[in-house]
């Protein structure tokens, strides 16, 4: 008796214990998944965070009151900011405060660095009524008298005692002497240029309505740190025919394209685009004519976007539009892509026209000034209006974006004193402009593309390459890999479970089901290799051959089950029931061989020797070598265990009195399966079924080494195609740690993930309605 109460005691401990154990471990998994998801949502999040711009430094600066800014700008540490001031002259602030050990001691506002930009004795008492601004860090100084003259102030680091301080200079790259753009020596009302490492080129509108192109060539390179006179280059003049418009209303604005390709001369609200790439002409390619809002609108300003593709147009009404170059039936033109309001609808103001627009160096972001100094920023690609707000009560003298786009520089008069002038800085809290959900998930037009698309592009030997994140190609891959890996793994998987676990004898079934099992334990890493550098290139050859066996493979087996049952009792009975099923095996052989050996043969025959090129050429199919029939056949040997597992246990469950009732009653084996055994089974089967696809659709290493890694929206078993989970394995290790494409990668897991959940949550709902249905059989 003490015996039986003590052994009940540690039973009840050990099913206590038991208990406690199962639903902590239960717990837990919970507890991780919830863990994964908010890490996912916090890595993700910032990627939708609105832009904002702030108040950093505000320096009141007391310039000669002859002395006005015409242009400035920062470092990119922004720790040094500079004016240029129609005397020729560069200062130099400090925006931050030295070190307390530092030897060179300043305070935020001290000047650095001040100096005239003319050495040269030609520019003696010259005045510069403009300062013209390229894409990289060059300033051009035209004066009144006509002179220009080429600037780049720089910045560099030191270091002393663990301190750092950025160092300004000014370089000269075409030297100190004055450049001749027109060889008339006219004046330059307008006046546009660019410049690479061995070319320089200007296009100017001279005082006597002359259109000019004027070409520096270098020797060697412009040198960037020439502080003389000694660059070498030769100086190529070129006239402009221009049409009757220009000629009797003037140019308003040009532009240059970094590239040196293209000249935009804005006349009015009509926008002439210039081939420049011919040295020995300059042709007309386009001309833009908007459709503005209303008769009394009118163009205000132009501006050229970073990579040298598009020009942006802004309007009396506060509209600017982005146009670029679409290729039509009729050639190359240029076409009106977007449009975006900076007026400021929140007071439901008067439209104020754009005085100015400014874009930035490597983004596709632009800022917009109306008369009322309202500021707008938008992005283009991605068609978002990132912020609006009032930066400064009145048009700035000068006004530039920090170099990392992180910081906006604004030269105003001081409202307390007119004799002052104030500098201020901006921070800018920016870092992903390019993503939206209408980016990710909708077709963005881009730049060179002749219409509207899904495209997911990360990375580019280019600096001009603008990155491409549409998630909808990677998540239509991993939904394409996935249906032909079912459409093979779910027929063999669920016939061979329901043969296994019905029909087949227990002598037998011990020896198979494991050894199908045991499949489950091969590395997915070695079904890619082989599905890549061997599969592929053998259907690849042998094209006739895999499609004969999709027809040739079950009309065996059918005709091979019929003879057998046809057979006489008296053979049938000679050959153990053991080995029936195994007399498949050499028939599978000889007709996989057979269907090999035809093929070259039905190749030359039907197809004029090859098969791919008939597919590519007649047909117009394009056919990849690492396609979906690769991965199909690949990842379905991979879910093929996983699916058979769980429906043969499922089956070979189903109670042993519904089969024997279900014959005694007269019904036979195919009737009690499908009636009897096939239903009571349902909720095992589809369980298998779901967990067979959550497997497809999270497999990486076979679809990453069976398939191209297109990204591309197409269900041809022909093509191949990129998933979620294989970009995440290639990308994430080149990935910038915090950038855009970084944060996406993670959203793409997220996807990932939300894909998982949902699948697993339908399959368990169904699961439990298939339970409560069949549960009373």
């Amino acid at each position: 008796m003490a015996t039986l109460i003590s052994s009940t005691r540690s039973r009840a401990v050990k099913n206590s214990l038991a208990k406690w154990l199962i639903t902590f471990g239960g717990i837990s998994v919970l507890f991780t998944l919830v863990l994964i998801f908010l890490y996912l949502l916090y890595v993700v999040m910032p990627i939708f965070e609105s832009a904002k711009i702030e108040p950093a430094v505000n320096i009141s600066i007391n310039l000669p009151a002859n002395e006005k800014v015409l242009a400035t700008g920062v470092d990119e540490l922004q720790e040094l900011v500079y004016q240029i001031t129609d005397t020729g002259t560069i200062h130099f602030y400090h925006l931050t405060a030295s070190a307390e050990h530092a030897n060179n001691q300043f305070s935020v506002g001290d000047k650095a660095l001040s100096r005239s930009l003319f050495a040269s004795d030609a520019f003696n008492q010259e005045q510069v009524i403009s300062v013209v601004n390229s894409f990289s860090a060059d300033k051009l100084l035209h004066t009144r008298s006509g002179k220009t003259l080429l600037v780049q102030p720089s910045f560099h680091a030191i270091y002393a005692n663990d301190t750092r301080e950025i160092i300004a200079k000014v370089n000269y790259p075409l030297g100190q002497k004055s450049l001749r753009i027109d060889e008339q020596q006219a004046q330059l009302p307008h006046l546009a240029f660019a410049l690479d490492d061995e070319r320089m080129v200007f296009v100017a509108f001279t005082e006597d309505k002359r259109l000019i192109k004027t070409s520096f060539i270098a020797d060697d390179e412009f040198g960037s740190d020439s502080a003389g006179d000694d660059v070498d280059y030769e100086i190529n003049y070129q006239q402009i025919d221009l049409p009757d418009a220009i000629v009797n209303s003037g140019v308003d604005e040009i532009k240059v394209t970094p590239d040196l390709s293209l000249a935009f001369v804005r006349t009015g609200s009509t926008v002439w685009v210039y081939s420049l790439k011919d040295d020995d002409e300059v042709s007309l390619k386009a001309t833009i004519t908007p459709i503005l809002s209303s008769e009394d609108t009118y163009l205000t300003s132009m501006a050229l976007l970073s990579g040298s593709s598009s020009v942006l147009l802004g309007d009396s009404s506060g509209h600017v539009s982005q146009w670029f170059e679409v290729a039509t039936d009729s050639g190359r033109q240029f076409k009106q892509i977007r449009s975006f309001n900076a007026n400021d609808d929140s007071q439901k103001q008067t439209s104020k026209a754009i005085t100015a627009i400014y874009t930035e160096r490597f983004r596709k972001s632009f800022y917009t000034m109306t008369t009322s100094g309202l500021v707008n920023v938008f992005y283009t690609t991605s068609s978002a209006h990132l912020w609006q707000g009032q930066l400064a009560s009145s048009q700035p003298a000068a006004f530039a974006i920090a170099p990392r786009a992180n910081g906006l520089i604004i030269n105003g008069n001081d409202p307390l004193d007119i004799n002052k002038q104030t500098l201020q800085t901006f921070s800018v809290h920016n870092e992903h402009p390019e993503v939206t959900w209408q980016a990710l998930w909708q077709e963005v037009w881009y730049e060179g593309y002749p219409e509207p698309d899904y495209i997911w592009q990360s990375s580019s030997g280019s600096d001009d390459f603008e990155a491409k994140f549409s998630l909808v190609p990677i998540s239509f891959g991993t939904i394409k890999a996935a249906l032909y890996a079912m459409l093979f793994a779910v027929p063999v998987a669920l016939s061979a479970a329901i043969y296994t676990a019905y029909f087949m004898t227990p002598s037998l079934r011990k020896k198979v089901k494991p050894t199908i099992e045991m499949m489950e334990a091969l590395p997915t890493v070695i079904l890619g290799f082989l599905a890549g550098l061997w599969l592929a290139p053998l259907m690849e050859e042998y094209l006739p051959a895999i499609f004969m066996l999709f027809i040739l493979l079950p009309l065996v087996t059918l005709l091979t089950a019929f003879s057998w049952y046809k057979l006489p009792n008296k053979v049938k009975d000679k050959f153990p029931e053991t080995l029936a099923p195994i007399i498949l095996i050499p028939v599978i052989i000889l007709t996989t061989y057979a269907a090999f050996s035809l093929s070259p043969l039905l190749e030359a025959m039907l197809f004029n020797g090859d098969m791919r090129q008939y597919l590519t050429n007649d047909l117009g199919i394009n056919f990849d070598q690492r396609n979906a029939l690769v991965v199909g056949i690949a990842m379905g040997f991979a879910v093929i265990p996983t699916i058979f597992t769980m429906a043969e246990d499922a089956i070979f469950s189903v109670p042993g009195h519904l089969t024997s009732g279900s014959l005694a009653l007269g019904a036979t084996q195919w009737q009690t399966l499908v009636g009897v055994v096939l239903l009571t089974a349902s909720p095992g089967i589809f369980s298998a079924v779901m967990m067979g696809l959550g497997r497809a659709v999270g497999e990486t290493m076979i679809v990453l080494m069976a398939t191209g890694n297109t990204p591309i929206l197409d269900w041809s078993i022909f093509q191949g195609m990129r998933t979620l989970a294989a970009n995440i394995a290639v990308e994430m290790p080149e990935a910038e740690v915090g950038s855009s494409h970084y944060r996406i990668l993670f959203l793409a897991a997220f996807v990932l993930f939300i894909f998982t959940f949902i699948f697993n949550t339908a399959a368990e709902i169904v699961r439990q309605r298939l339970r409560e249905k069949y549960s009373s059989m």
